[in-house]
């Protein structure tokens, strides 16, 4: 887990950087956003949501003003 790899950094010198430094396996207990939503209509209109922060696409999240300062 502490493994540390040797890489050529872009003008050639070579770093030590970290390897893999996350525990395998599966995450337990539910999620808790599924907990919260029941149904399937509930589900699609949190993803819709969440989705207007990482898609450019005519959305305003909070990283893009609707009305300019």
């Amino acid at each position: 887990m502490d493994e540390k790899l040797k890489l050529d950094r872009f003008d050639g010198e070579k770093v030590e950087v970290l390897g893999a430094t996350y525990q395998e396996g599966l995450p337990e207990g539910p999620d808790l956003w599924r907990a919260k939503l029941t149904t399937r209509k509930e589900m699609l209109a949190y993803i819709r949501t969440a989705d207007r922060y990482w898609l450019p696409k005519e959305s305003f999240g909070s990283e893009k003003r609707k009305n300019p300062a």
